[in-house]
């Protein structure tokens, strides 16, 4: 008795290997078309950033010239922020440690990133030895910027035939 449901046992996992496989094999018989959709967000955020020089410890022969470089460096540094709103930043840091008495402290920080679509809203003198550049980044125009290069889509249908 104890052999003959062994046998059934082993008869019942072979009949159901062989049809897992034949199901498989199957699957693979039928064509099928996929169907793909854009995914577009239901909202579209706007960040801002403003970037400030010294007019003063720029470079140039004289004061339109370093205007100029401020006002270049001001826009450079609203890019900074605006890349380290979108990115985040990287923080390194260290400490060196002497008789549990903090001998040395150094902390670094950086941003990197790449930034598309940024608008100048303007650009100004503050104060007397200050420049401020304002930009603007709104996300639908990085979105129109991202379908233009790379189209992301999901499985809208899937027709077997």
């Amino acid at each position: 008795m104890e052999h003959y449901k062994g046998n059934t046992m082993m008869k019942t996992k072979a009949v159901l290997l062989g049809f897992s496989l034949l199901m498989t094999s199957c699957s693979s018989m039928f064509s099928k078309q996929i169907e793909w959709e854009v995914v577009e967000p239901e909202s579209y955020p706007t960040i801002s950033a403003i970037g400030y020089a010294p007019i003063s410890a720029q470079r140039g022969n004289d004061q339109s010239s370093k205007m100029l470089m401020a006002l270049k460096a001001s826009k450079l540094d609203a890019y900074r922020e605006l890349t380290e709103q979108v990115y985040g930043q990287k923080v390194d840091g260290d400490q060196s440690l002497a008789n549990l008495v903090i001998n040395d402290s150094h902390l670094n920080s950086s941003v990197q990133g790449v930034i598309r679509g940024a608008r100048v809203l303007k650009s100004y003198p503050v104060g007397e030895d200050t420049y401020a550049t304002e930009l603007e980044l709104d996300f639908k125009h990085v979105y129109d910027i991202y379908l233009s290069t790379a189209r992301p889509k999901r499985v809208k249908q899937v027709r077997y035939y």
